[in-house]
């Protein structure tokens, strides 16, 4: 949905700003587009595991090498 925010007169373009992305906050587009920008396919449990066994071992290993001086 499209908002729509007409000036007034006298008003400043700081206030039809902030009007605006009040509008925009409250409608919910927003959320709804970072939600849809998060979306990932969701995959089985032990593909996950497995996934997480590689980031462990990858991490210590990036932690040993820290230690030692090594980059």
């Amino acid at each position: 949905m499209v908002q729509v925010t007409r000036k007034d007169e006298k008003e400043a373009n700081e206030n039809i700003i902030r009007r605006f992305n009040r509008k925009v906050l409250q409608s919910g587009v927003l959320s709804e587009a970072k939600a849809s920008m998060r979306f990932s396919k969701p995959i089985s449990k032990t593909e996950r595991r497995a996934k997480a066994i590689i980031r462990k071992e990858r991490k210590a290993d990036k932690m040993a090498k820290m230690r030692l001086g090594v980059r």
